[in-house]
């Protein structure tokens, strides 16, 4: 079975272009033009251990909120494509995540619903290039496009970069063990309505 998918998105504010696998090594090639994100694209996928390849050509002009929020969207769909009808999979994972002061639990349940509970308090400003705001913005996109219920919080944290850091890394760790093949279930979709 490959758990792989390709999706592009095209609009007037943004093309992006993403690959994902699954069952990957965590291999990240991301390109969005903004680096904190790629650095924590790159987080996300090497925690997840899933590949991931994104190109993002944005209007950056204006400012980061289209590519990451429309980067969010289409990374969500690639995985919502890449699960197919989710058979034998976990479908639930968790992983609390620290960085330095920082403390981020992530939580999800590949669902079909997609919603995010945020509960990280990230001051508003700028890390390198990246508004602080738009990694809520990230993950809202990502959560209703992979069709995943995800809740974040933070337990601890003062430090902007960790803060963030510590949550894009705790998403990867709980997709990964979300996403992962419970061989007891020989191949059944993990729901009682049986299907997902």
């Amino acid at each position: 079975m490959t758990r792989t998918a390709t999706m592009h998105r095209a609009t007037a504010e943004t093309d992006i272009a993403v690959e994902v696998n699954l069952d990957g090594t965590g291999r990240a090639d991301v390109a969005t033009g903004i680096g904190f994100f790629d650095h924590m694209l790159d987080a996300f996928a090497r925690h997840g251990r899933i590949d991931l390849a994104v190109r993002v050509a944005g209007d950056l002009q204006v400012d980061g909120h289209h590519s990451v929020e429309d980067a969010g969207i289409v990374i969500g769909q690639a995985l919502g494509a890449a699960l197919g009808d989710k058979a034998g999979i976990t479908r639930f994972g968790s992983a609390f995540v620290p960085m330095d002061e920082a403390l981020v639990l992530a939580a999800l349940d590949i669902s079909g619903r997609g919603q995010l509970h945020w509960a990280v308090e990230v001051p508003f400003g700028m890390v390198g290039d990246f508004d602080t705001q738009l990694a809520r913005e990230f993950f809202i996109a990502l959560a209703a496009n992979a069709g995943i219920t995800l809740h974040m919080r933070q337990l601890a944290g003062d430090n902007v970069h960790h803060i963030l850091e510590a949550a894009f890394k705790a998403c990867g760790r709980a997709l990964r063990a979300a996403v992962a093949i419970d061989g007891a279930l020989a191949g059944e979709v993990p729901s009682t309505k049986g299907t997902l």
